[in-house]
């Protein structure tokens, strides 16, 4: 895992959770996921995976989002985005 990353302070810590789950998920190409299971994986509520996974759309260039489509569960359309190559994010306790 890398601990300095440059985008380390602007992701709190469950968005941090979500781009290293995104990043385990999205390989080449497309990727679908709904809500609910992202949250059963993370142990983020529904409704944080929803919250962030906007937030996320808006901010971070190593995907690109989409709210897909809902039913039962947001359907989250992820891509690979325009950064090259991923990073893992760590946030220690004692820096936040």
């Amino acid at each position: 895992m890398i601990t300095n990353s440059r985008f380390s302070t602007k992701y709190n810590e469950n968005q941090v959770t979500l781009i290293n789950y995104l990043k385990t998920q999205v390989h080449n190409g497309r990727c679908f996921l709904k809500s609910k299971y992202i949250a059963k994986e993370t142990g983020l509520s529904s409704k944080e995976v929803g919250t962030n996974m906007a937030i996320l759309s808006e901010i971070c260039p190593d995907f690109n989002i989409e709210r897909y489509s809902y039913s039962n569960s947001t359907t989250w359309l992820v891509t690979p985005g325009s950064s090259n190559g991923f990073q893992r994010i760590e946030h220690s306790i004692a820096a936040l």
